[in-house]
């Protein structure tokens, strides 16, 4: 048979190759000729097949029956032959095949060799491709070359190691004795792989790394001061062309060594303070002109933000930070953004010393860069900085890109309720917010604006002229003018009067402002929810103005026939207001009282703002209790075909939506049919004799051990799972818990369950352990039912559930008529 083509030559020819149809046909010519050989069992040129075969696996085709020529070659004893096989080793077996074990034996012989290099070779192979099985065999030669004096087999050696504390962590205890000695090294490569050994031990085990903070301190050869030594000598020493990186010796060595002092000098202060000194040194003799040295400076900034390090020293960290957002590079710039808004909580006042270079970083044209400098600038702002800040980001707010607007706008908000100096200005800023991204704000901005303004009594003139003069011929913000039409309809007689002291008053009639409403309700920018509050506006004005009552009902009666149904309903209530209800309507329609804040833990209400349909939690102060809508709630119900489904009996007080009508699928049956927003309903009456006494003896009994659960919902990643009780009181109360958890790879926030029953059941829902359903199934939600049927009848359920799920909000419904019969029987 004639000898086989040389690697060079069969490189050669790929590369002629012009089309990859004609390289496919080069590369299975070549590979037919290599398999020949094979099976004549060519030793003459087998080191030279699998060397072509590897460039051929290099360029992606396969081969994988090449693995059995790689152990003849490792088994040989030419050096030339070991070293074509082992390479082969590593690039075509892995773990997951078993033809790797039979080459433990061979690797075990090599490990023992005479010659330095075949024991390299073997070193190599173990480090890269050893299972745990091969790990377990071989550990001991890996340990008795650690103690080696020869410095090429050392290096190697520790880094096999590496791999082999990895796969085998129980054999960590084995490499402890090698390790006092490596650190004593001269020689850099073994300086490194040492280093890098150390980390993985302490790393992995907390024994490991008490054992070097520790019990090494007691003996002469102190963990800490001998890495400590070893950055000195590697800063002090002169130029050395074997380790000089751009001016800076062995910068890779440095940065290992600064990562391995963080291990060591995290929450333990005897280490800390051994390693204050060094670290000033290099962060003060290191040279910042080239990235070499910037590397070692982060890594140093890192080393000493993580350890209890001195304040002077992290002045001086968050001063080098501070010279990293100066650099032209972008990626400096960014990794300084990032490390200063991980250390503004501890150092803030360090930080506040480059406000003004941050702010800076608002300009630049990267998007990541602008976005971390947005984040760090919202952490500075305090009481003493509010106004200045508030200026740049009210400034980068109308020059940034629409999708900054939306969180730029949310933390101006944040910041503004906790730090603002004066009510006006807060009104003022929060104005400010909504005429330059009113389309991008939350939809709870108008609810908490309205209670800001609300809750000011001595702003409401000055509040309402600047709403009015700012929505004049400008309808494009609908939240700002859902916030105007709002204060107009409130506080219109003010507006008329001219009471306003802060500014200059303007002069208004009652047409003019009536012509503004009007402008409002027929713009084609103007959404649903937006012309609700106009028609109401106008409403309320009908006891604020005097002279233009009939031009109020004439607009009022007009909308009585719109074909959008919320105006349509709120125009025939107003009408019934002036026809049936005259003597009723000013005390309707009086002043809003001030609102307070109420804080709940209850699953949050689902609010439609701004046109859009959220979950949120509205906080408004409840009146007294009493009002139970039940029978606008069934009508709605009845739409969907449940003519014989009864809401819930919620068992806390429930927000109502900011607009009127609600939600057609609302199961609870809390709406909001009057029109302008108001406060929430307190506590539906609750019947008397419904779960009475419940929790006054234990709540369950033995029968209901053998009910079977049941999985009420299962799609898109949610899973809703039914587990049954039976009351120790009352035989007719059936206890369910939901249990709710989540497949997905991201958290399902704002979850609400909500739940009605048929009219001859009724049904209580307790509040949730949470609203937020960890993903990846690594916790769950749990939520109460109580269900009363006295009648023993076949138990339905109808079930609606909102959440937040990768940005989006996702609804849906389902029924559930699968219950088992011990349920309700």
């Amino acid at each position: 048979m004639p000898a086989p083509i040389r690697l060079r030559e069969l490189i050669r020819t790929i590369r002629t190759a012009r089309t990859q149809a004609e390289e496919r046909e080069m590369i299975q010519k070549e590979c037919a000729a290599i398999r020949s050989s094979f099976r004549e069992e060519d030793n003459t040129y087998r080191c030279r097949n699998v060397a072509k075969l590897l460039y051929m696996h290099m360029l992606g085709y396969p081969a994988h029956f090449g693995q059995l020529e790689c152990l003849k070659l490792i088994a040989s004893q030419k050096f030339t032959d070991k070293r074509i096989g082992y390479l082969g080793a590593m690039l075509l077996l892995d773990e997951r095949q078993d033809v790797h074990l039979l080459m433990t034996n061979c690797i075990k012989n090599d490990l023992n060799h005479s010659t330095q290099y075949v024991q390299g070779l073997a070193l190599c192979t173990l480090g890269c491709m050893g299972s745990s099985e091969m790990c377990r065999d071989l550990a001991g030669e890996v340990e008795k070359l650690l103690k080696t004096s020869n410095s090429y087999l050392r290096k190697k050696a520790a880094l096999c190691a590496v791999h082999v504390i990895r796969k085998v962590p129980e054999l960590m205890e084995m490499f402890l004795p090698a390790t006092k000695n490596l650190l004593n090294e001269k020689n850099h490569g073994v300086l490194h792989t040492s280093v890098v050994l150390l980390t993985e031990m302490c790393e992995r085990s907390p024994d490991m790394l008490a054992h070097f903070r520790k019990v090494r301190q007691l003996s002469s050869s102190q963990l800490v001061p001998q890495l400590v030594r070893i950055l000195k000598n590697l800063i002090m020493s002169g130029y050395s062309p074997e380790h000089d990186v751009s001016g800076i010796s062995d910068p890779f060595l440095q940065v290992r060594i600064l990562r391995l002092l963080r291990i060591l000098g995290r929450n333990d202060d005897d280490s800390s303070e051994a390693m204050n000194d060094i670290l000033a040194q290099v962060a003060t003799n290191t040279e910042t002109s080239k990235n070499v040295g910037n590397a070692i400076l982060y890594e140093t900034v890192l080393t000493i933000m993580d350890i209890k390090s001195e304040s002077g020293l992290r002045v001086l960290a968050i001063n080098i930070l501070g010279r990293f957002l100066l650099n032209n590079d972008k990626n400096i710039r960014y990794v300084a953004l990032t490390s200063l808004l991980k250390t503004v909580q501890t150092d803030h006042n360090a930080v506040q010393r480059h406000r003004s270079t941050i702010v800076d970083c608002l300009k630049d044209l990267d998007v990541s860069i602008k976005r971390r400098a947005m984040e760090l600038s919202f952490a500075l702002v305090n009481g003493n900085n509010v106004r200045g800040m508030m200026k740049e980001l009210l400034y980068f707010l109308d020059s940034c890109e629409p999708e900054f607007k939306a969180d730029c706008a949310s933390g101006i908000f944040l910041a503004a309720e906790k730090y603002a100096p004066s009510k006006r200005w807060h009104i003022d800023t929060i104005m400010r917010v909504l005429t330059t991204a009113g389309s991008y704000v939350r939809d709870d901005a108008v609810p908490n604006l309205i209670q800001l303004i609300t809750n000011s009594v001595e702003m409401h003139a000055y509040t309402v002229q600047r709403l009015y003069k700012a929505i004049l011929g400008d309808y494009s913000q609908q939240p700002l003018v859902q916030v105007a039409s709002w204060c107009i309809g409130e506080y219109g007689d003010l507006l008329v009067s001219g009471q306003c002291e802060e500014e200059e008053p303007i002069q208004v009639t009652e047409d003019e402002v009536l012509d503004i409403l009007e402008s409002v309700l027929i713009s084609n920018m103007s959404g649903s929810v937006t012309r609700g509050y106009a028609l109401t506006a106008i409403m309320k004005l009908s006891t604020r103005f005097t002279c233009t009552v009939n031009r109020i009902k004439k607009v009022v009666s007009i909308y009585g026939s719109s074909i959008d149904v919320e105006l349509q309903q709120r125009a025939v209530e107003y009408n019934a207001l002036f026809k049936k209800y005259d003597h009723m309507r000013p005390a309707l329609l009086e002043r809003m009282p001030v609102m307070e804040k109420v804080t709940t833990n209850g699953p949050a209400e689902i609010v439609q703002t701004n046109g859009e349909t959220e979950t949120a939690v509205l906080e408004t102060k409840p009146p007294p209790s009493g009002l139970q809508p039940t029978n606008q709630a069934n009508d709605l119900l009845d739409l969907l075909g449940g003519s014989d489904i009864t809401p819930v009996i919620p068992t806390a007080p429930t927000s109502k939506p900011a607009s009127a009508g609600g939600e057609l699928l609302d199961l609870l049956g809390d709406l909001n049919l009057t029109g302008s927003p108001v406060s929430a309903p307190a506590q539906i009456a609750q019947p008397p004799f419904l779960l009475d006494g419940l929790t006054s003896q234990p709540l369950f009994n033995d029968i209901a051990a053998g009910i079977p659960s049941i999985t009420a919902y299962n799609k898109n990643g949610l899973k809703i799972d039914f587990t049954f009780e039976r009351s120790n009181t009352n035989p007719s109360v059936t206890v369910i818990t939901i249990q709710a958890s989540n497949s997905t790879e991201l958290d399902m926030t704002d979850f609400v369950f909500q739940a009605a029953v048929p009219k001859t059941f009724q049904l209580q829902l307790l509040s949730p352990s949470s609203s937020v359903i960890p993903a990846f199934n690594s916790g769950t939600i749990t939520q109460v039912i109580k269900v009363l049927n006295p009648q023993k009848q076949q138990l339905r359920m109808r079930i609606k559930l909102t959440y937040n799920h990768k940005g989006s909000a996702m609804q849906d419904l389902a029924e559930v008529n699968n219950f088992p019969p011990q349920s309700w029987q």
